[in-house]
């Protein structure tokens, strides 16, 4: 059995309380921070820039966290020295944004960072065969990227699981990620599915439960 990360993400957080809202997410065991970076052309939203990931960067490092940031921008390739030196973990960036994806990966290691790589819903996972070696974190949209609060689409578990055979085929020891629509209810049917890292916004970071206590009925659901 593959032990499942949450990567809460900060787009669903309370601005107001940024840091405290993190610190109880890492405090209970959330074992990444997801920082969803968009530029308002790629997607139809604009987020934040690599200052978030410096501020953020050391309460990473006060829990061992991993700070994994999800480049959904055009001409990523300009920015991943900003975000690599701003203290990020993990840069995942878009099959269709790279024209030359083996470069861009290629570019993110030699920054001393991990890559990772992703795909939006539509986009043939064939897109990802060539460049699975390559990478040590594989993400799966389970909502057209732009905004939080969407619902999971449910044809992303077939593609998970596809995913999964073609990282298991090659031997891969990349992590299998899937964000979008995660909740307590189809979190155990995303990890059998293959995945191994959960993004969450909402189901984390709202709701009546606190934070703690969200992340806890993830971790209880995820056993069941």
């Amino acid at each position: 059995m593959r032990k499942v990360k949450l990567a809460p993400s900060i787009l669903a957080a309370d601005f107001t309380y940024l840091g405290a809202q993190v610190e109880e997410a890492v405090g209970a065991g959330a074992e990444h921070i997801h920082v969803d970076v968009m530029d308002g052309h790629f997607v139809p939203n604009i987020s934040f820039g690599s200052s978030i990931v410096r501020t953020l960067r050391p309460l990473a490092d006060k829990y061992g966290t991993i700070l994994d940031v999800h480049l959904m921008i055009e001409q990523p390739d300009r920015f991943l020295t900003d975000f690599a030196r701003a203290g990020s973990d993990i840069i995942t960036v878009h099959v269709e944004t790279c024209p030359h994806l083996h470069r861009t990966i290629q570019a993110i290691r030699e920054l001393g960072v991990k890559p990772g790589v992703t795909l939006n819903p539509a986009t043939p996972l064939l897109a990802l065969e060539e460049i699975l070696p390559a990478v040590d974190l594989v993400l799966i949209m389970s909502v057209n990227p732009g905004f939080g609060g969407q619902s999971y689409i449910p044809a992303s578990t077939a593609r998970i699981r596809r995913l999964r055979h073609m990282l298991d085929a090659i031997g891969s020891t990349a992590d299998l990620q899937v964000d979008g629509g995660i909740s307590v209810k189809n979190a155990a049917e995303i990890s059998a599915a293959g995945a191994n890292v959960l993004v969450a916004g909402s189901a984390i970071f709202r709701g009546k439960q606190s934070i703690a206590a969200n992340i806890a009925a993830f971790r209880q659901a995820l056993v069941q």
